[in-house]
């Protein structure tokens, strides 16, 4: 493996050692709970309360660090419980991430409609702002002419995800009201003031596991076909007119496994240091940003080809998907690109 440049948080300060886990574990259980307090006072989600999303929000975020540290650090906890854990706090955040993802995925589709159809007028003035990608290598669709066919693309996808984010909102708010969540909590409160650390686990050092999860990532990585990154998606199909297909792409899955383990492995860093965590290594960001983009593309791929699939609609309305479709896929290898750009910049030519 060719050699790194040097990371700014690469020093550590001092041996970590189990204590520092779980002090940190303790600290992020307290956030969780004092997140799910404001949620509570907030509404319990109703769409509309920016506070009541915040909360959401920040629910998801302690989930997301306790869940890794759980992960990364098993060998210094009591594994069935830090398995037993792992498993319901990836349910909760995935359940309350559900609707804003839904939401997302509309704005994304919309835009990108609005885009290749050539309108003058915001499809959806509330819209997320959607960053655009990075400029690959890639042939991008053809341009067409999607006005008769992109307004009834629109309605549909808008019918479709809205009554997706509405099952997701109740799903969501029936979560959090059930047994299984209170179970949780409990678990989470108890897990503010006793973490149950492994018999000497107090004492040991982190740094193997830290050094394992960068290990993973890298060999995540260097299994990604980098040299291919950026080239053109199923231009011939397109080209065809043939229908995409609705199902996730077999070579996004290595993509999305490289994002969560990024996570993991920032997460993992944040440990040592507490509060003083050093800023993140910018390049590490970039790649994040890039991979959070591959996957929306990839989602709103997938949302766009089974919309195309819905049975009696206009020839127009799927010909406009299936370009929406191409377009997506095609900012996945742009994203995939981006990735490939700034991951390769961390490296240095082997002497």
């Amino acid at each position: 493996m060719a050699p790194r440049h040097p990371d700014p948080a690469d020093s550590e300060p001092g041996e970590a050692t189990g204590e520092a886990l779980a002090a940190h574990l303790r600290a992020r259980s307290t956030e969780f709970l004092r997140a799910l307090r404001l949620h509570r006072e907030t509404g319990n989600g109703a769409s509309g309360a920016d506070g009541s999303a915040e909360a959401a929000r920040a629910l998801r975020r302690s989930a997301r660090r306790v869940s890794a540290g759980l992960y990364t650090f098993r060998g210094l906890l009591d594994p069935d419980w830090a398995d037993e854990t792992r498993a319901e706090l990836a349910w909760v955040s995935g359940t309350l991430g559900l609707e804003h993802a839904c939401a997302a995925r509309l704005d994304r589709l919309l835009l990108a409609l609005h885009r290749l159809s050539g309108a003058t007028t915001t499809p959806n003035p509330a819209a997320h702002t959607v960053p655009a990608p990075a400029k690959a290598p890639t042939t991008a669709p053809p341009a067409v002419p999607l006005t008769v066919g992109a307004a009834r693309a629109a309605a549909l996808l808008d019918r479709r995800l809205t009554l997706a984010r509405a099952r997701a909102h109740s799903g969501a708010l029936e979560a959090l009201g059930s047994a299984r969540f209170h179970a949780l909590a409990d678990r989470i409160a108890v897990l503010a003031s006793d973490v149950p650390l492994a018999p000497g686990a107090a004492g040991a050092d982190l740094g193997p596991y830290a050094a394992a999860a960068e290990d993973r990532l890298n060999s995540a990585v260097a299994a990604l076909p980098l040299v291919t990154a950026g080239h053109p998606y199923n231009a011939q199909a397109l080209a065809d007119g043939l229908s995409p297909d609705p199902a996730p792409h077999p070579q996004d899955g290595p993509w999305h496994q490289v994002r969560l383990l990024l996570r993991l492995r920032r997460y993992a860093r944040e440990v040592p240091y507490g509060a003083a965590a050093p800023a993140e290594d910018p390049r590490l960001r970039a790649a994040g940003h890039a991979l959070n983009r591959h996957r929306d593309a990839a989602e709103a791929a997938v949302a766009a080809a089974q919309a195309a699939r819905t049975a009696r609609i206009a020839p127009a309305t799927a010909y406009a998907l299936g370009v929406l479709h191409a377009d997506q896929r095609h900012e996945v290898e742009a994203a995939r690109f981006a990735f490939q750009q700034t991951w390769q910049r961390r490296t240095v030519p082997a002497r």
